[in-house]
């Protein structure tokens, strides 16, 4: 049988409580179990994937970090001091650094985390001269987030995050966002990591011309135009993401460059966001009309930025809230005599 909105609600009014009165966990509850397919739905164990990548726009001043900081918060999450680390434990969050495209790739000898590296290439090209991957380096790169998807899948985590760490990403994102979901430049290209008037200014201006150059491939080609921007990390987020609807796994969404992944996958694999909840908005002006394209609506509006999966690591007891909900309270019809 197919668990249906209707189906869980239903569930959810038989319970010992009057009906809708935990209000949106609620309607947390029902996104989670239709994702699952069940009236019971789990949230443990599950998954972190942190994918990193470096961004060869970043020599055209689109940030106010050099890619050198790529590189030194992964050093940073393989000694467990980052926040994704930390709110990772606190929240019993398995977690894996995935690298698919430094520069400078971090000493794994000083390793004290799960590492990967598959490394597409070491970094993408500038896109603001020209495409940032070959169609073949993207596939590569989508090719990676989807065996970190199976194995999480094979390993038994039910449900799985992806987060991201690359300077420079939310220019790539901005490009995407424009591409996929019709976003206009000065909406979808917003600050970052902290860009200044200038920075921003400048990296709207790349952002508007890598654009159109993308948008006149995409008719004809889509995955070209899509590598014409991306970032190696954010193809293997939507690689991830692809996969992850294909075997049922459930999906907690991160901020903006992660949604900008989801864009991918839902471009080139649709049908993916239905197993995807979103975690939170993020303080990006154009992450709204990211959810909005795909039609999910963020569990918290905090202001995050930060990435690394950050956010979804936040939403995380809430959505085990609603998996308690469900699973836990005893039905009216139990307790009345």
């Amino acid at each position: 049988m197919i668990i249906t909105a209707e189906h869980v609600m239903e569930y959810l009014d038989s319970l010992a409580k009057p009906q809708g009165s935990m209000g949106r966990l609620e309607d947390l509850a029902i996104k989670l179990a239709v994702a699952q397919q069940s009236l019971h739905p789990q949230t443990e164990p599950r998954r972190i994937v942190l994918f990193a990548g470096d961004h060869g726009v970043v020599e055209n001043g689109v940030s106010a970090w050099p890619s050198a900081v790529t590189t030194a918060m992964m050093e940073t999450i393989l000694a467990q001091k980052a926040t994704s680390t930390a709110l990772a434990a606190t929240h019993a969050a398995d977690l894996r650094l995935v690298d698919v495209g430094s520069i400078q790739p971090p000493d794994k000898n000083k390793q004290t985390s799960v590492f990967s590296d598959v490394r597409v290439a070491t970094g993408t090209a500038s896109l603001a001269t020209g495409a940032a991957m070959t169609k073949a380096q993207f596939y590569a790169a989508w090719a990676a987030g989807e065996r970190e998807a199976k194995q999480a899948h094979e390993e038994g985590f039910v449900l799985l995050m992806a987060g991201e760490m690359g300077i420079g990403n939310t220019t790539s994102a901005a490009c995407l966002t424009m591409l996929l979901a019709g976003a206009e430049a000065p909406i979808a290209t917003g600050r970052g990591a902290g860009a200044d008037e200038e920075i921003l200014s400048n990296k709207r201006d790349i952002v508007a011309r890598a654009h159109k150059r993308a948008e006149k491939l995409f008719a004809d080609d889509r995955a070209a135009a899509i590598a014409e921007v991306a970032g190696f990390e954010i193809a293997a987020m939507a690689g991830f993401y692809a996969q992850a609807a294909q075997q049922g796994s459930v999906v907690l969404l991160d901020g903006y460059v992660t949604t900008a992944s989801a864009l991918i996958a839902e471009c080139l694999a649709p049908g993916t966001t239905q197993n995807i909840i979103a975690a939170h908005l993020s303080a990006e002006p154009g992450h709204r009309v990211a959810l909005d394209y795909l039609g999910l609506e963020p569990i918290l509006e905090w202001q995050m930025r930060l990435g690394e999966g950050t956010g979804a690591l936040t939403a995380l007891p809430l959505l085990d809230s609603a998996a308690a909900l469900l699973n836990n309270v005893a039905k009216l019809s139990d307790i009345m005599p």
